[in-house]
């Protein structure tokens, strides 16, 4: 693909390997590699970037998207966003990336290593014999063999642990509310509630992100539950095990030891566990292989690449995913989901109740999620300015707007239709489109009345009675005014003689004009439509 006439920008502000901005150039993404600025430097330069590609080190804040004004994208390097404000990001309508597989293996391996060293003492071990010590007596360890490890999270990491564990013949308990009694069958794992996972397991390896249910899930209530002398692995992230509760529990043996990756507060520098004899500590090396730096390098550098030249969405988390091969497919439908909303949005005077979507025919096949969100965002514009098809959820919800999807597998008059209803507190609105020749979108419907139009930047819309001297009174004073009639659209509906007029011009209508069409007789209502 020739890259654009005005190719988006990208800020690499933490240390990436340097494929990634070779993927980015091969793409057409103009990128600046200045890992190292401190956050006022950060601040100066992000308005004149569409995306900023990080990892751990760069912090962004409210302020900082605060003065991206042209920031479409947030690509994550790795797993963990705690250092994104994805809200305020949301809010901004600002697509934030991370990138879940690609240090998956690495930090399952790390859990296994660390469990390995917890059952064998191998830390401890090796620093007493490079102390000259010969104390093959004092290392008694623990065989994982037939023992029992109780998974908290079975999503991708803990699924490759899982793995890892059946071949060393252990037996597999998983806590996660999200695994299906299928996929646990799948992957040989047997799901159990947590409290039979701290009664049963010999080792307890986390896999969850912390949340507010997750914060704190290992406490002195839990470590109560557990087998006398289980050993607890977290390699996931900080401050879901309370440390001074499990120093307790270490002091006491009621816990055999525990081997931590990930600490509450980090960089760890000093830390209640530190210098226990039963702890194994690293700093936070999950992600830390070769491998795994340029696999989430290549990963977030081709993702916010795709979305930035070609509009896919891969890999979001404020954002409905558009993967490469949908996002040419999707993009006529885009374009009518947004002309349909913004149509529906600007012949909506009051406070908006609900938001019904109908897709039919071929496109019910597609992912109807990002139309939806364009077609919401697009249609409450003109009371929102600030929304866009990243936040168009969020906002709804805060609003108390109900929107809904239907997916209809087959369409009466044409091959695919987006019909889009909208409840108000006075009334009902309902308008359908489609594309002509698959590409080019078209009304053709509106509030039950067929017509069929092409929108252009300026329009007029008109609910009228079908009687004569109605077209002849807007051709007179249009003619008079010297504006020009680019297209002329009427419809009705046979039974009840209600009709609608649909007029493109080639210039915007004044106030004045539009004022002495507005109070013709025949007219009931007149709106200025721009798109």
């Amino acid at each position: 693909m020739a890259p654009p006439t005005n190719p988006p920008r990208v800020l690499i502000s933490d240390k990436l390997d340097p494929l990634a901005a070779e993927i980015f150039e091969k793409k057409g993404v103009k990128v600046d590699f200045k890992p190292g600025l401190s956050p006022e430097e950060q601040l100066k330069i992000i308005g004149d970037y569409d995306g900023l590609a990080i990892r751990s080190a760069t912090k962004v804040t409210p302020e900082m998207i605060q003065a991206a004004k042209n920031l479409k994208v947030i690509g994550r390097a790795g797993i963990g966003v705690d250092n994104v404000d994805i809200a305020c990001a949301t809010e901004a309508g600002i697509v934030v990336m991370n990138t879940p597989f690609g240090n998956s293996i690495t930090t399952a391996e790390h859990a296994i290593a660390m469990m390995f060293a917890l059952a064998r003492q191998i830390p401890q071990a090796n620093k007493s014999t490079h102390e000259g010590k010969w104390e093959k007596s004092k290392f008694m360890g623990k065989e994982l063999y037939k023992k029992t490890l109780g998974l908290i999270g079975c999503g991708n990491i803990g699924s490759i642990v899982a793995d890892r564990a059946l071949g060393l013949k252990m037996d597999v308990l998983a806590y996660d509310p999200f695994l299906t009694e299928e996929r646990a069958v799948e992957i040989g794992v047997e799901k159990v509630e947590l409290d039979t996972l701290f009664e049963d397991a010999d080792f307890i390896s986390l896999h969850v992100p912390k949340n507010e249910h997750t914060k704190h899930i290992i406490n002195k209530d839990a470590i109560s539950k557990m087998k006398e002398g289980v050993r607890i692995i977290n390699c996931a992230r900080g401050g879901l095990i309370v440390e001074t509760d499990l120093k307790e529990a270490l002091d006491s043996g009621h816990v055999g030891g525990a081997a931590l990756d990930v600490f509450e507060e980090e960089p760890a520098t000093d830390n209640a566990l530190f210098g226990h004899e039963n702890v194994i500590c690293t700093p936070h090396l999950g992600a830390s292989t070769t491998e795994a730096q340029v696999n989430v390098a290549i990963q977030v550098a081709e993702q916010m690449a795709d979305y930035l030249v070609n509009g896919a969405i891969t890999n979001a988390l404020n954002s409905p995913s558009i993967s490469a091969e949908d996002a040419p497919r999707l993009k006529p439908y885009m374009k009518l989901a947004e002309q349909l909303g913004s149509f529906a949005g600007q012949i909506t005077e009051h406070a908006i109740q609900s938001i019904s979507v109908e897709y039919q025919g071929t496109v019910s096949d597609l992912n109807t999620r990002p139309l939806t969100a364009m077609l919401v965002a697009s249609l409450l514009k003109p009371q929102l300015d600030t929304i866009n098809m990243v936040n168009a959820v969020t906002v709804t919800e805060a609003r108390g707007i109900n929107v809904s999807e239907t997916l209809r597998g087959s369409a009466e008059d044409w091959r695919s239709v987006i019909i889009v209803t909208v409840r108000t507190e006075e009334r009902e609105r309902s308008l359908k489109g489609t594309l002509f020749t698959g590409k080019e979108p078209r009304i053709v419907n509106v509030e039950g009345v067929p017509i069929e139009a092409a929108l252009s930047p300026h329009m007029l819309f008109i609910r009228n009675d079908d009687k004569p001297g109605f077209i002849g009174g807007i051709g007179t004073i249009l003619g008079k005014a010297g504006q020009n009639i680019a297209d002329f659209r009427l419809g009705r509906k046979e039974d009840t003689g209600e009709a609608v007029c649909i007029i493109s011009l080639d210039e915007k209508l004044s106030d004045n004009l539009f004022e002495e069409i507005a109070n013709l007789p025949q007219i009931e209502s007149a709106t200025r439509l721009s798109f």
